[in-house]
């Protein structure tokens, strides 16, 4: 488009500033309209971001895929064992009984006070091997999910700065427009003024036609230049905008994952930080310590555990070991009941991890498959660049 088509077209339209609409760090961003796909540059790194994308997000399924199957499992033995015959089921909750009837016995010894609660110190011995791993990925994951939230607060000041002044510069450019409509109307009046003067006057106004031409001239040469400057400025923050978008659209998928498996890590251990569960940790390995004096009481326990998961193993479960420590659940269907939620809300809240992410590379999917359909002078570049990454990293297509 020429300058005067510039100058007297439509009006750019007004971006929001900073601050007047919340940014959405769980949501991924396509904004096309900033990106110029004529420059390789620029298409080269549109399309890599969303390769990144969906192999950032495979990543993460495969990682959440174990431990979705573990809990699976944990609910498969649920229904086992509600499914088992009565005979079968009266034998396990006489084996149960005993063990919890252990269970009590060894509780009248453990009269002392401030003592840990046994349910606090069940579940921590039913996670004592990973506890210590689950201590030091909780206290990772918590300085991590800082420091990217921190990164996203920094990209968005600076996201914000330049589409303020994207919007100064819109500003700046209609000011231009109206200033050439101003140029040019006076421009008109004083050759209307000067005719006037020539034919009805008869005066020479030779000179005035020279200087009003002169003064336009100069007029619009000066305008043409900052309006020349103004768009190049603008194309500059444009550009800087995008590559902010794409920078940001990695950070938000980094920090939704790690948000996401730091919740699930409370919830699986039952705390509120890296801090609680080293403090119930550290009272645990007290606990244990002081557990070693009834002895006897605790071999009987044993004893009757083994039993139990001797029984178990005769049947479909996946994880008899689980049970020995959970009699109450096959004598009261309600500690059951809240077992199975438990388990539920773990395997919903890895689903929805798992659909998140698959629904990050989905979309990525589609927006390359888009970008081919709507340059399809570009597709065979795209193609290419799939293939190459796919030699890279692990992204199914």
């Amino acid at each position: 488009m020429g300058f005067l088509g510039k100058l007297f077209g439509k009006k750019s339209e007004k971006r929001k500033g900073p601050g007047q609409e919340p940014e959405n760090w769980d949501a991924i961003v396509y904004d096309r309209n900033t990106v110029d796909f004529q420059d390789g540059e620029q298409r080269g790194r549109y399309v890599t971001g969303c390769l990144e994308q969906i192999a950032e997000a495979s990543r993460e399924m495969h990682l959440l895929a174990g431990e979705y199957s573990l809990v699976t499992g944990y609910l498969t033995d649920i229904e086992e064992i509600e499914g088992l015959p009565s005979e079968e089921t009266e034998d396990l909750e006489c084996i149960a009984r005993r063990l919890l009837v252990m269970e009590q016995e060894r509780e009248r010894y453990q009269g002392k006070k401030n003592r840990m609660r046994d349910a606090d110190y069940y579940r921590m011995r039913d996670q004592e091997a990973e506890v210590q791993e689950g201590i030091r990925k909780m206290q990772e994951s918590e300085e991590y999910g800082q420091l990217v939230k921190e990164d996203l607060k920094r990209l968005d000041r600076e996201r914000h700065a330049y589409e303020y002044r994207r919007a100064e510069l819109d500003n700046m450019l209609n000011n231009f427009r109206g200033m050439a409509v101003i140029f040019l109307a006076a421009l008109a009046a004083c050759f209307l003024m000067l005719l006037v003067l020539q034919f009805v006057f008869e005066m020479n106004t030779q000179v005035g036609y020279l200087l009003a031409a002169g003064a336009a001239v100069v007029a619009v040469v000066v305008l043409w230049i900052k309006y020349t400057d103004a768009e190049g400025e603008k194309r500059k923050v444009n550009q800087a905008i995008n590559r902010l978008i794409l920078v940001q659209n990695k950070v938000k998928i980094r920090y939704v994952n790690n948000r996401n498996l730091t919740d699930y890590l409370y919830m699986k251990y039952n705390v509120d930080s890296a801090g609680t569960l080293a403090k119930r940790w550290r009272r645990y390995l007290q606990e244990k310590e002081e557990r070693k004096e009834y002895a006897e009481a605790a071999a009987k326990l044993e004893y009757y555990q083994k039993q139990l998961v001797a029984k178990m193993s005769n049947y479909h479960i996946a994880n008899p070991g689980r049970w020995a420590s959970k009699p109450g659940a096959l004598l009261d269907k309600r500690e059951m009941v809240e077992m199975r939620h438990e388990l539920i809300q773990r395997r919903q809240s890895l689903r929805s991890q798992l659909d998140y992410n698959n629904g990050i590379a989905e979309t990525a999917r589609r927006e390359i498959q888009d970008l081919k359909e709507q340059y399809p002078m570009y597709a065979t570049e795209i193609e290419e660049m799939v293939k190459h990454h796919n030699g890279m990293v692990q992204v199914d297509m």
